[in-house]
């Protein structure tokens, strides 16, 4: 069993209802019948009645097929949706109508029936940018309060059998936070590794990557690194971090072991934590396209509950395996 089937398969013993945002979108009703059909989640599907019904037909779904739809242009909740809406952000100086308007945009609903205790957990990204999807979450859904930031992260699944004997690995933050300060960069750490053990079941080695390795080079951007270690040790001495430490030094044990004598993740680590949006984001795609590895995200951490983006490149498996790791995390949070 592959490590995505093994998600698959623990998010089934528990499932969780999910809503997709954009089922008007043949990918999500794909993925959205492969999560029926596995029982990963219960699933509501968010857009026009008409046009979902016609993609789910065309799908080949049956009547044994329990997908449920909300089209915010008629849903009963529509109406419960623009009041908790207006409540929440009048303070901003919005205006009712404003709130009905935006209670029909399927981002702003989906997220709202999850404020709203309607679903657990929700998924979008398809269609829409990562900056739409993020900004509706975080208005409605929020922040939660011990979070210091909301921050993303990739699992990286790598082709089966890989020479390095790792099966996942987890990046971050490769999708939404551009350029974090040292503080910043040492809250993606523990809030990665904290998503890492609570997905995989495994003790997070987190490491901090840099051009640098242990002081091998001077630059602001090594020293910010290499600060963010120091917090990380400081805020969380429990966990096995290190760093500032290039990529082949956290990952190869042989090159830890020369670069980093003595540390306890060079060699070793499966967090890997990124100095900045660019080398996150190259640094994924990259391991994707040329690694073969599969890439499972942005996934969204610091939130009230769970809000995920995809891809707008992704395709059915993809938005299965989302759904899966919304589910995981929604069961995480339940306790």
């Amino acid at each position: 069993m592959t490590i995505l089937q093994e998600l698959r398969a623990r998010a089934a013993s528990r499932p969780a209802h999910i809503v997709l945002s954009e089922g008007h979108d043949p990918r999500i009703v794909a993925g959205a019948l492969e999560a029926t059909r596995a029982g990963v989640a219960r699933i509501t599907l968010v857009g026009p009645q008409a046009e979902v019904q016609d993609l789910l037909a065309k799908a080949g779904a049956s009547t044994s097929d329990d997908i449920a739809i909300q089209d915010p242009a008629t849903s009963a909740l529509t109406a419960e949706v623009a009041q908790r809406y207006f409540d929440l952000r009048k303070h901003k100086g919005i205006r009712e109508d404003y709130a009905a308007e935006q209670a029909r945009d399927v981002l702003v609903f989906a997220a709202m029936m999850i404020r709203n205790g309607h679903a657990d957990g929700t998924v979008g990204g398809a269609v829409h940018t990562t900056s739409d999807t993020v900004r509706a979450a975080l208005q409605v859904i929020g922040k939660a309060k011990d979070a210091p930031l909301v921050s993303s992260f990739f699992l990286m699944a790598l082709p089966e059998g890989h020479a390095s004997g790792r099966r996942t690995l987890t990046f971050g933050d490769c999708g939404l936070v551009i350029d974090p300060d040292a503080n910043e960069l040492a809250a993606i750490a523990a809030a990665s590794a904290a998503s890492h053990q609570k997905l995989l079941g495994e003790v997070p080695k987190v490491a901090l990557l840099s051009f640098s390795t242990m002081g091998s080079a001077k630059h602001p951007s090594v020293t910010k690194v290499a600060e963010a270690a120091r917090i990380l040790k400081d805020t969380h001495p429990d966990l096995a971090s290190d760093g500032e430490m290039q990529f082949d030094a956290a990952f190869v044990p042989s090159v830890g072991a020369s670069k980093a004598p003595g540390s306890a993740v060079a060699g070793h680590a499966n967090v890997m934590i990124f100095p900045n949006l660019d080398a996150g984001n190259i640094g994924y795609k990259i391991a994707q396209r040329i690694g073969g590895a599969e890439a499972i995200g942005p996934v969204l951490q610091g939130l009230n509950k769970p809000a995920n983006d995809l891809s707008r490149g992704c395709d059915a498996e993809d938005v299965l395996n989302m759904i899966a790791v919304t589910v995981l995390q929604a069961n995480a949070s339940d306790g």
